[in-house]
């Protein structure tokens, strides 16, 4: 890390960057090399050209630069003196005519195989890719292409929430086009590579969706190691796993949400058998785009204001309309539907419903050190 980094750090200092933190320019270059020598020789033959008219016609240098340019590439004659030219001139401007056709056809065929035959295209568009995913901010890194990956998109898409596809499949971008996912990158997700092409270090979060758990956790272990060496906050990782004991090893391993599709499915279906009208209420509310009532639980930190304060001192249906429908205390008991004389106490989570903006006031409001003015 250079000293003007831990400067920065040190100072808080943030400088956000447009321009993405893996640069393809070498690559780009090393590809258009082939290009240079066509180039040289062009040059060349115009130096050569040009002192070789200088020499035996006495032409001025833009006459002799002129002269040479139309002899090189045949576009025609008779513009200066070349009904008079001596017999050394003749030979002279045969030999630049046919070298100039052949640097023009070596040429033509240069370029031909650089962009044809190469990935040099490919390339480009991964370059206006990574530029325009520079530009996210708070986005989350979707990591292997599957239902699953293809159905958070869709959600995210109809909630507004930027993402980045990362898969190493060959042909991502034809299931970017088909799914609709506006950024991807083509790369094995728990490479460093993915890490600088997704613009990660200004991401929000991490969900991996692969149905290999190992994939999971090789990179939920590449991604904490990163978090340590950016020095920022945790990322939100979120992963899925098929049993209960891989929902544990991943947790343990440093993922925030683990979800297991198969017990979610259960208790989902259950729920439906159980109370019918339930499903279409979720529907409507919870899960729908846009809905006024949302659900979240928050946590009270150790030093908040609200610790030992009764809920009804709160007001908190009054004040931001919402309402605590659960406490889980930090001994993990849950109280549901609590009193209003209910005491709330250090650590423990707050299941609030209400509107998405008096939640996140109440997640803000309720941690303060000293009792806000609004409450």
């Amino acid at each position: 890390m250079s000293i003007f980094t831990k400067f920065k750090r040190y100072f808080k200092w943030e400088f956000n960057s447009n321009r993405p933190q893996y640069d393809l320019n070498p690559i780009i270059y090393s590809k258009l090399k082939p290009l240079r020598l066509p180039l040289i020789l062009i040059q060349i033959l115009m130096m050569v050209g040009t002192l070789g008219y200088v020499y035996f016609e006495n032409y001025t240098i833009m006459q002799a630069i002129f002269q040479t340019a139309y002899t090189i590439t045949n576009t025609g004659f008779g513009a200066l003196n070349e009904s008079n030219f001596k017999n050394e001139t003749i030979l002279f401007t045969v030999f630049l005519m046919l070298a100039g056709f052949m640097s023009l056809i070596f040429a033509v065929g240069v370029v031909i195989d650089v962009f044809t035959n190469g990935n040099l295209r490919e390339l480009l568009r991964e370059r206006r890719m990574l530029y325009k995913i520079a530009r996210l901010r708070r986005h989350f890194v979707l990591c292997y292409h599957n239902e699953y990956t293809a159905q958070v998109a869709k959600q995210f898409r109809e909630n507004q929430i930027p993402f980045v596809v990362v898969d190493s499949s060959d042909d991502i971008e034809a299931i970017a086009k088909e799914h609709g996912y506006p950024y991807f990158v083509k790369e094995e997700p728990y490479k460093e590579n993915a890490f600088l092409k997704s613009h990660l270090s200004s991401a929000k979060g991490v969900i991996s969706l692969s149905k290999n758990i190992s994939d999971n956790i090789t990179l939920i272990a590449s991604v904490r190691l990163y978090e340590k060496e950016l020095e920022r906050t945790p990322y939100l990782i979120i992963s899925n796993a098929e049993t209960h004991n891989e929902k544990i090893r991943l947790k343990k391993l440093g993922a925030d949400k683990v979800v297991a599709a198969p017990s979610l499915m259960a208790k989902r279906v259950s729920a439906m058998a159980i109370s019918p009208d339930m499903e279409n209420i979720l529907d409507e509310f919870l899960y729908k785009k846009d809905s006024p009532i949302t659900m979240e639980e928050i946590l009270i930190k150790d030093d908040a204001w609200s610790i030992g304060k009764e809920l009804k001192e709160l007001e908190l249906r009054e004040k931001l309309n919402i309402s605590v429908v659960g406490i889980t205390q930090e001994n993990g008991a849950f109280v549901q539907l609590p009193k209003g004389n209910r005491e709330i106490t250090k650590n423990s989570k707050l299941l609030l419903v209400g509107s998405q903006k008096g939640i996140i006031r109440a997640k803000r409001l309720l941690n303060l050190n000293e009792q806000p003015k609004e409450l």
